[in-house]
């Protein structure tokens, strides 16, 4: 039985309680407390970049992680009393796919292209360009011609489109093949020596169903939507991970919501830490 816990987390919805659902009164306390345990290292995976990621851990009160997936798996940094240092080996990694080619080079690449606003320089970096891109742009046809320029000058990339509902704005972040939640988190956990039955990750959105139907051990909380438990119990039963897929349960005393499901998920891997 595994001694020691490496939790990956999603943020918001999914320990941030900033969805429509109740959230069990001693939640994040209960949280907290859990990852004050010496055995558990405690990871955020969250699109947010950093600032973000600070402002969110004060306004809600949140354990100090060890480490920080974010700006959609483009940088992973360690922190430290504070400090929070780069890890330049993920770095290296995802630099591979876009083959010598710049932050500045895929913006000239892309150039070409009519319909896209580049977004504001706290959401770029060496590994991620984001753009705005108005709703009645053609996306289909923009993503195609996008693609098509990128592998022309040998760039593996990800294009993510998304939709800002409240600011009715499309998306767009161009970001390194592999620069995905799924990768980085495998690349810590052979980076910091885990097996794989010690490490559990939590998220409730389409963007953590990669992770959640994978062969990590997944927890998908009880505020998830209904929609995405239905997409995620369909990808892991194609995947052949239902066993490595737990959706958290409204129980007699605590219902599964954020970080309640997470604790109720990491006590259905791991039995030892059933007690916090």
């Amino acid at each position: 039985m595994s001694s020691r816990l490496l939790l990956c987390t999603d943020m918001d919805r999914t320990i941030i309680p900033n969805g429509a659902q109740k959230e069990p009164a001693t939640a994040r306390q209960d949280l907290k407390t859990f990852c004050d345990r010496p055995e558990v290292t405690l990871v955020y995976v969250t699109g947010r970049h950093q600032v973000l990621v600070q402002n969110a851990i004060e306004e809600y009160q949140l354990p100090y992680p060890d480490y920080v997936i974010s700006d959609v798996g483009t940088k992973i940094y360690q922190t430290q009393q504070n400090e929070w240092q780069v890890l330049d080996q993920w770095e290296s990694t995802i630099d591979q796919d876009w083959h010598g080619k710049t932050h500045q080079d895929l913006l000239d690449i892309l150039s070409l292209l009519d319909g896209l606003e580049l977004q504001e320089p706290s959401k770029q970096n060496t590994h991620k360009l984001s753009y705005y891109v108005s709703l009645s742009t053609d996306i289909d046809r923009l993503l195609k011609e996008a693609e098509t320029l990128l592998q022309a000058q040998h760039v593996e990339a990800s294009l993510i489109w998304s939709i800002d509902e409240a600011e009715n704005i499309g998306l767009l972040d161009v970001l390194p093949k592999n620069a995905t939640k799924l990768h980085a988190i495998q690349f810590l956990q052979h980076f910091l020596d885990y097996s794989l039955d010690e490490v559990v990750f939590a998220g409730d959105s389409g963007n953590d169903l990669p992770v959640l139907t994978s062969e990590i051990h997944s927890v998908l909380v009880a505020n998830a939507s209904d929609d995405i438990k239905k997409q995620a119990i369909q990808l892991a039963h194609a995947n052949n991970t239902m066993d490595a897929l737990y959706l958290a349960q409204n129980q007699s005393d605590q219902n599964g919501n954020y970080a309640a499901g997470v604790l109720q998920g990491v006590g259905h891997y791991i039995p030892a830490f059933q007690n916090i």
